[in-house]
């Protein structure tokens, strides 16, 4: 049997438009379930009351758990409990005790992990700011000891300058007399100064060797 173009082409369109059809169906099923769905989230208020007597007013359902329900009031989000309410209740959600309990312990057991995981995060942090704060201490006791050090040196040079005056002090010749034939020859007094020498000299010595190992100390920490 020939198959005439003008045939083949419309074969090809009659199928082209069946695959159309069913796209179609396809996206209004999705759309519908997605409907459905946005409706039955739209849960309406109601009140709920606990075994103990607790009632949540004007209550809207927001999520349902193995192990409860989580209701929305003025007062806020909470969680209710299905060990909390009615048989009815409880069947109306289709509570299996078995199955809330696997779900208690593995909500206890991430909660168990986040805790530890949060603990093991700060105590990182805290490890963290400690050593940190090590760190700066240091940096500071480090700067005042410079500070320190650089003062002592300054004083050091200061006490080794005034050592300095005293002992070219020392050593000058006492105040001028003129004496001798005829009262012409210039004479010197003693200096009272010059029995001082020895200890000045002493202690321009140990000025010296302290502000030596200051500045070593010094070079060393400004490194």
């Amino acid at each position: 049997m020939t198959v005439t173009p003008g045939i083949l082409l419309d074969l090809r369109i009659a199928n082209m438009r069946r695959k159309m059809r069913s796209k179609m169906r396809q996206v209004n099923t999705k759309v519908l379930i997605v409907l459905i769905s946005s409706f039955a989230s739209v849960a309406f208020s109601e009140d709920f009351k606990t075994v103990n007597g607790k009632e949540y007013k004007d209550a809207t359902i927001i999520r349902v758990e193995p192990d409860g329900i989580v209701v929305k009031t003025k007062s806020g989000i909470t969680k209710v409990y299905f060990a909390e309410l009615s048989k009815e209740i409880q069947e109306r959600f289709h509570y299996d005790q078995q199955k809330a309990g696997a779900y208690s312990a593995t909500q206890a057991a991430n909660y168990t992990a986040y805790q530890k995981q949060q603990q093991d995060a700060q105590r990182e942090r805290d490890d963290a700011a400690a050593k940190n704060n090590a760190i700066l201490a240091e940096q500071e006791a480090a700067k005042n000891r410079t500070q320190a050090l650089q003062a002592r040196y300054d004083e050091l040079q200061k006490q080794e300058d005034d050592l300095l005056r005293q002992i070219g002090e020392a050593k000058q010749p006492g105040p001028a007399y003129y004496g001798g034939k005829n009262n012409r020859t210039l004479l010197h007094h003693p200096n009272p100064q010059k029995s001082h020498l020895p200890l000045l000299q002493s202690h321009l010595s140990d000025v010296r060797r302290e502000r030596t190992e200051v500045r070593k100390q010094l070079e060393k920490a400004q490194r």
